[in-house]
């Protein structure tokens, strides 16, 4: 009987193989057809934005902004045709001929899919890459900005501070994240402990449905709207561009990064930090970054956690703060290091001795990782044990010569206690200590080698699991995993096999998200394999 279901199996992935070839050659053409008639008095300016396999430039695109190189190889399913919008009747044409010749639409902006969902399809496929879709218009007066889906994070903070040097934006603190995705995800980031999430600074936003109408806030109505901020990307249609609401910064700011190894007692003060760094005001945004590194005593690996935090406000009153909250940290007046806000960006991106030109760079070249990741995520709602983290670090110790692992603590608390689990999809409000990222990296050379550099994160996922949160155990959105669940994509995905990953990331919100994928797509054009799917294509 297990033979028997294997041969199935392997039949299964064969015809489906063929027929993602034939459908290929059926569509490619066609596809390209329709998109020329549907501008038959703009056939140039179309021509301009369509790339297939045999344009020149077509892998250049395609490569330009794939951050994970696991999603990059000869082998990974290519799209037949990228498409790169100038305007929102490129984007109405793509969604129209895809859905007539029964290709698949993957949109994407930054790059920054830790699983390839917006540029591999496991069927034929079109990719939207909103490249040239990057406006940021700020209104000064009003505090507020319409900001274009490809923009990346790095030109929003850029094109904010030309205009005052006082306002910003809730983001992510890495420059090349597409700020397009970061919203539909929810978007944290330095400010987000006094501000909020991104998601949740956003007053309107421009959207094309799967029937190719584009809609604002008033005519897509509040759920659509609540959806789109912080329910995930590629489930409810392309959102061209967003209204945020800008938001005060200081003229001074000051950072402090200090490392201190295993020997230096790391363990304790990371035990000790879960309880100062998520009750500290919300004008402090508290990181702690862990990795290895060669003992300076004998040369032998150890382990190296650096405690990193800027605080919105002059020297002369955070060194007392934390000399007050976090003693045992032993810092002094010379760790203390005031700048501008926007020397802070340039600083949290390991860019201090660049000028802020750096973030419109929407290239890769500065990144101190390996090409080829894997990342997972979680949320600790309750201290850990001393032990625990002891644990926890030691796997660090583990890793082979060949990768780079690295485990970010996120602190929250703040402004985040108080907003509404409801508010929008993003779930992890009040209650969170922090959120922990990891992520364990190689060289192309160590890429025939890979899965045990990913057995390695399983076992670490599996250690952790005791000590974050339970029922369910917790994930953030923008930290796409495939490893806690994934629809079936090649037929009805059951609402219990959705609840699996759904719940982890939106927890009692999947049911709402659901409700509006219904309603809004019920023929579930815009799909990936952890898209929301609506209630027609369930099976209780």
């Amino acid at each position: 009987m297990k033979f028997l279901h294997r041969s199935l199996s392997l039949l299964f992935i064969v015809v489906c193989s063929l027929s993602w070839v034939t459908a290929s050659a059926n569509s490619h053409d066609d596809f390209l057809e329709c998109l020329y008639s549907y501008h038959p008095n703009e056939s140039s300016s179309i021509t301009q934005v369509i790339y297939t396999e045999t344009n020149s430039s077509y892998l250049a695109l395609l490569n330009s902004s794939i951050r994970n190189q696991r999603f990059s190889t000869p082998n990974t399913p290519k799209p037949l045709v990228i498409v790169t919008p100038l305007n929102i009747s490129h984007v109405q044409a793509t969604i129209y001929c895809a859905k007539k010749h029964g290709l698949e639409i993957r949109t994407r902006s930054g790059g920054h899919d830790f699983e390839g969902l917006s540029f591999v399809s496991p069927v034929p496929f079109v990719v939207i890459d909103l490249v040239n879709l990057r406006s940021v218009d700020v209104d000064v007066e009003n505090e507020e900005a319409w900001v274009q889906s490809g923009a990346t994070v790095g030109e929003v903070y850029y094109r904010i501070n030309e205009g005052s040097t006082n306002l910003s934006f809730p983001a992510a603190v890495f420059r090349t994240v597409g700020i397009g995705g970061s919203i539909s995800g929810g978007g944290d980031g330095s400010l987000f402990r006094k501000y909020g999430l991104s998601a949740d600074n956003v007053i309107d936003a421009q959207l094309v449905d799967a029937n190719g109408r584009v809609l604002d806030r008033r005519s897509m109505g509040e759920d659509l709207f609540w959806a789109i901020r912080g329910g995930g990307g590629g489930s409810f249609g392309i959102v061209i561009s967003w209204k945020i609401k800008l938001v005060h910064v200081p003229s001074t700011v000051t950072i402090f990064s200090v490392g201190r190894t295993l020997e230096q007692n790391a363990t304790q003060l990371l035990h000790r930090w879960q309880y100062v760094a998520p009750n500290l005001p919300n004008d402090v945004y508290p990181v702690v970054t862990i990795s290895t590194t060669n003992a300076s005593e004998n040369g032998t690996k150890t382990v190296l956690a650096t405690f990193v935090s800027l605080f919105q406000g002059g020297a002369n009153e955070f060194i007392p703060l934390m000399q007050e909250r976090f003693p045992e940290l032993g810092l002094v007046k010379e760790d203390f290091i005031e700048m501008t806000w926007v020397e802070s960006l340039l600083f949290m991106n390991g860019l201090s001795n660049e000028t802020s030109e750096i973030l419109l760079d929407r290239s890769n070249r500065y990144t101190i990782l390996p090409p080829f990741v894997k990342s997972k995520s979680d949320y600790v709602r309750e201290p850990m044990p001393e032990i625990a983290l002891q644990g926890l670090l030691l796997h660090l110790l583990e890793v082979d010569e060949g990768g780079t692992a690295v485990q970010n603590f996120y602190a929250y608390g703040g402004i985040m206690d108080e907003i509404s689990e409801t508010e929008t999809p993003f779930p992890h409000r009040n209650g969170t200590l922090y959120k922990i990222s990891y992520v364990i990296a190689w060289q192309e050379e160590e890429n025939n080698n890979s899965q045990r550099y990913i057995s390695w994160m399983s076992k670490l996922y599996s250690y952790m699991g005791p000590f974050v949160s339970k029922s369910p155990r917790e994930a953030y959105v923008n930290y796409r995993d495939l490893d806690i669940g994934s629809n079936n994509y090649y037929g009805k995905t059951s609402y219990k096999q959705a609840s699996n990953w759904g719940r982890k990331y939106f927890k009692n919100n999947f049911d709402r998200l659901v409700y509006v994928k219904t309603k809004t797509d019920p023929k579930n054009f815009f799909k990936h394999e952890q898209s929301i799917p609506p209630r027609l294509h369930y099976s209780t």
